[in-house]
């Protein structure tokens, strides 16, 4: 006879997908760590194949593995809502990704003081566009925030928010003629942001350009500049506060500063929609253009 999947099995799967790591999905699930790590073994030995691999960001699903999760996430929400104690608000968790930045200063803040469904929450979780959007259509993460265009005839996206980019430094650097002089924050090691705003507001590449940091956090460059390090490229939303009360300058005002269009998708729904996940991304939508 063959042996059926375990739905508990299944269940811990999406639970670890979504969670990013073993040790989350059992706080999660209330269960013991070694009995996650256990059921995810045998179901990867029912299968016959991996199902999830180790990173440096936590545990990802392996392509089988991201297969596997976009057929059952749907179905195993449902089932646990079908079974959710009768007379009891069933629990659901609604897993929200998108760069770190963007959701911990705008979005975060402002789902709470906004009143969602009972027995929804939000789990945040953070990395990079290209990996969410893999994550989204998989179903580990359910609303998207994206800095990226997202795009396929699965998922439903829509622009909310144009961030401008600022060149920025602490006061010490006002009036600085030669900015190349300046030490430079930057985000990556290629100047990925800084690229960008040289090429469209001065025409060149920031070819001589003294870089003394390298930090993968618009907030850790943030907080380097107001300490006075160097300049750096931010968001607009990152920088208001900072800019109107003198702890930064902007050090270049173009008339037309470079933009970046910030939008939320979700999956299309394949049956009825998750009033669960349309009142989340209502929420994140509104908070993001709520942004001046």
């Amino acid at each position: 006879m063959t042996q059926l999947t375990s739905w508990d099995a299944l269940r811990v799967f999406v639970a670890v997908c979504r969670a990013g790591s073993f040790s989350a999905a059992a706080d999660e699930l209330g269960s013991a760590q070694s009995s996650v790590s256990e059921q995810i073994a045998r179901l990867e030995r029912h299968l016959g194949h991996r199902l999830l691999e180790r990173s440096p960001a936590g545990v990802r699903p392996t392509e089988r593995g991201a297969e596997l999760l976009a057929r059952i996430a749907g179905p195993i929400d449902a089932l646990a809502a079908a079974t959710a104690p009768s007379g009891a608000e069933a629990s659901r968790t609604v897993f929200l990704g998108g760069p770190a930045e963007f959701l911990s200063e705008v979005i975060l803040p402002a789902l709470l003081r906004t009143p969602l469904p009972d027995g929804v929450r939000v789990a945040a979780r953070f990395g990079q566009a290209e990996e969410l959007v893999d994550d989204l259509r998989a179903g580990a993460v359910d609303v998207l925030v994206s800095a990226l265009p997202v795009r396929g005839s699965d998922l439903a996206a829509e622009p909310v928010y144009d961030e401008e980019f600022l060149l920025v430094a602490g006061p010490a650097w006002a009036g600085t003629g030669d900015l190349d002089a300046i030490p430079v924050l930057s985000y990556g090691p290629e100047l990925p942001i800084i690229r960008r705003y040289w090429r469209s507001v001065f025409g060149r590449r920031p070819e001589q350009l003294d870089v003394r940091v390298i930090a993968p956090d618009l907030r850790t460059l943030l907080r380097l500049a107001l300490d006075g390090a160097g300049m750096t490229v931010l968001p607009d939303y990152l920088v208001r506060e900072q800019l109107a009360c003198g702890a930064l300058v902007q050090l270049h005002e173009p008339e037309l500063a470079p933009l970046n269009t910030i939008y939320v998708a979700t999956r299309k729904p394949a049956a009825l929609p998750d009033s669960a996940v349309l009142a989340v991304r209502a929420s994140v939508v509104a908070a993001a253009r709520s942004v001046r």
